[in-house]
């Protein structure tokens, strides 16, 4: 489930307009990478793996829009490191790849 939400989240980022090409293919390519460490996560850790996921999703939804509420994606994205942080022991990879996603995110001046 958490993979075809990432999927969906892809495709309404890829297409956007108003983000630079650039800055949505490194979006694109850390929405992947997220997406393969979810699914390692998602069997032992099914309801975190489901509230990353969530927090990705609305993440991804506040910079697709043309109206954007920079505080409302910064507490996004405050609830998504650390919801990756109880990870950072046993998925190393999973944590580093929320703040990749994060740091894209905060890069693209929202």
């Amino acid at each position: 489930m958490n993979v075809e939400r990432i999927e969906k989240t892809k495709s309404a980022v890829d297409a956007t307009d108003h983000i630079p090409a650039a800055k949505k293919a490194a979006l694109l390519e850390a929405l992947s990478k997220l997406k393969l460490a979810l699914a390692q996560v998602s069997d032992a850790h099914g309801d975190h793996a489901e509230n990353i996921t969530r927090l990705v999703e609305a993440s991804a939804q506040e910079v697709t829009r043309r109206k954007k509420r920079p505080e409302h994606l910064g507490k996004l994205l405050d609830e998504l490191k650390q919801a990756a942080q109880k990870f950072e022991a046993s998925h190393p990879h999973l944590a580093a790849f929320v703040s990749e996603y994060s740091a894209i995110l905060s890069a693209l001046g929202v």
